[in-house]
């Protein structure tokens, strides 16, 4: 369905936004809590620098802000509008669905804000340099 090549891949699987060859993670596990920030320094296939200057990932704190506020928009229309719990059950349901998810929302965040900057290239086959 999603094919390498397009943002939404990258965004989705974590992958590097130039080649869409491997995680940019060093375990793409978001619930690794120890190694939640933890990425690869460069891309082993394409040879490209994850963080590019010092503090690049903090604007990937307003992304944050935009897909949590999806997330939680998500939870009050499914539990008020489609499950038709109350105001109060439905505000516990957003509270729960943003510290359940917050692992993966800061992850799609990083992902979307790399992805602003890089585009994908497919004749990106330069080795990495150390």
């Amino acid at each position: 369905m999603l094919k390498k090549g397009n943002k939404l891949y990258s965004i989705l699987t974590g992958s590097c936004p130039r080649c869409n060859e491997e995680s940019m993670y060093v375990d793409p596990n978001p619930y690794s809590f120890g190694r939640l920030f933890k990425m690869h320094e460069r891309c082993s296939h394409c040879g490209l620098k994850y963080k590019m200057e010092p503090s690049f990932f903090y604007g990937a704190m307003y992304v944050s802000y935009a897909v949590g506020v999806a997330f939680a928009v998500g939870a009050f229309v499914i539990s008020f509008l489609i499950v038709g719990a109350s105001l109060i059950n439905s505000f516990i349901a957003i509270v729960a669905t943003l510290v359940v998810f917050l692992p993966v929302i800061i992850r799609i965040s990083r992902n979307i804000w790399i992805n602003l900057f890089v585009k994908y290239d497919s004749k990106s086959t330069q080795q990495a340099t150390s």
